[in-house]
């Protein structure tokens, strides 16, 4: 073990906002399409199979949930490919 890897001073990470605003906004655009299309499949499902109003919001609540994971998976995969991080 040599004495360099204990005395190196950890590096620095800076952020860099023009890849967070990249993200974000793909984010934004991405995610009004996303629950748009699960708050209206939730209505023509209910109103399809004559759900009522209850089964309406049920469906769309499962959309909704789809949805969210939907986003998680695009911003992890966004991160991997504009990283939100540098070494200074």
């Amino acid at each position: 073990m040599s004495g360099e890897s204990i005395n190196k001073p950890a590096s620095r990470r800076r952020i860099v906002w023009l890849n967070v605003m990249t993200v974000v906004s793909a984010a934004i655009l991405i995610g009004a399409e996303v629950f748009g299309a699960a708050f209206a499949a939730g209505w023509a499902f209910a109103n399809l199979f004559q759900l009522g109003s209850i089964g309406e919001h049920l469906l769309q609540g499962v959309f909704i949930i789809c949805g969210i994971a939907i986003m998680v998976s695009f911003i992890r995969a966004a991160r991997r490919v504009e990283p939100f991080t540098a070494a200074d």
